[in-house]
């Protein structure tokens, strides 16, 4: 697994386009997120469709033709630098089929941010452009509003990515000892199980550094998706393992004997409680770049900062 192509870091009055590529938005929680962004000094625009809700399933940001125009838009829009995914849910595995790779293509590195259901984006933007992208909190996520930390951790990613090449979290402890390198990648646990044998999902995590976590899902729904990649040989070769968040997943040492269980036989170190994802405060995670795990100190380094 090589290192991939880091798109630009944003400057002050950058243009970022918030997109709805999943499930629906509330309006005050997006204006909220949105102060947040001009309080950063960008400019942020907003997709015509996020604050759509489809018709039949209330699960989604409108129809998925519209979900993925308004991505696409986004991204080959010249004047946009970043593009934010307000939140996530389920429906970014419906419209990535449906997006014009090539078009994505010439348009040229930009900022992808997003995590949960984003996670089939992040894959996408891998196996199909090389791109790196940040697995980072979400314009109108209530952990993102609520928390400071992950605010700051997320804007100084975007401006200041040298001030954040050593990324660490307090409660970061190891399951199974030691330090490995390899490139980034990952996300939310069940969707990577889901895009195994999909043509936007790379073929396995050989030479990586696994970033996994998830929310709401019971321990032995978290067994069937480590036995799924497993049993498919995905983790074959994978040179370290972080674990994040799990919230409302069930009692964490439940959860951790799954891991040990699941995960321990690969003869790899396993960093656990690494704040990322669906948690106050989540950390921003650059996927796509060289980087150092250091589970005794419960550290992520990267070789290069996130953006260039």
């Amino acid at each position: 697994m090589k290192p991939l192509v880091r798109p630009s870091r944003l400057a002050a009055g950058a243009r970022v386009a918030v997109v709805a590529p999943s499930g629906p938005i509330r309006e005050e929680r997006l204006q909220a997120g949105l102060d947040v962004l001009r309080g950063w000094d960008l400019d942020p625009v907003v997709a015509p469709h996020v604050l759509d809700r489809h018709g039949e399933f209330d699960y989604l940001a409108g129809t998925d033709a519209d979900r993925a125009a308004d991505f696409q838009a986004a991204w080959c829009d010249p004047a946009v630098d970043a593009v934010l995914c307000a939140r996530g849910g389920y429906g970014a595995q419906r419209i990535v089929d449906l997006l014009d790779w090539d078009a994505l293509r010439a348009a040229g590195p930009k900022v992808l941010v997003g995590y949960s259901d984003a996670t089939a984006l992040h894959e996408a933007f891998a196996a199909r452009l090389g791109l790196a992208t940040l697995h980072g909190p979400m314009v109108s996520a209530v952990d993102f509003l609520k928390n400071t930390r992950g605010q700051e951790h997320l804007r100084a990613t975007l401006f200041d990515p040298e001030s954040v090449r050593v990324i660490g979290a307090a409660a970061g402890s190891a399951l199974v000892p030691g330090r490995a390198r390899g490139v980034t990648l990952g996300g939310c646990l069940t969707i990577l199980a889901a895009e195994l044998g999909t043509p936007h999902a790379r073929p396995g995590a050989r030479g990586g550094l696994l970033m996994i976590e998830d929310v709401g899902e019971s321990a032995y729904r978290i067994d069937r998706a480590l036995t799924q990649l497993l049993r498919a040989g995905w983790l074959d070769g994978v040179a370290g393992i972080a674990l994040g968040s799990w919230e409302r997943c069930g009692p964490y040492e439940a959860l951790r004997a799954v891991f040990a269980d699941r995960l321990g036989g690969l003869g790899v170190p396993v960093l656990e409680a690494f704040g990322f994802g669906h948690c106050d405060g989540a950390l921003t995670i650059p996927f796509g770049v060289a980087a150092e795990l250091d589970a005794d100190t419960g550290t992520l380094t990267a070789a290069e900062p996130a953006l260039r």
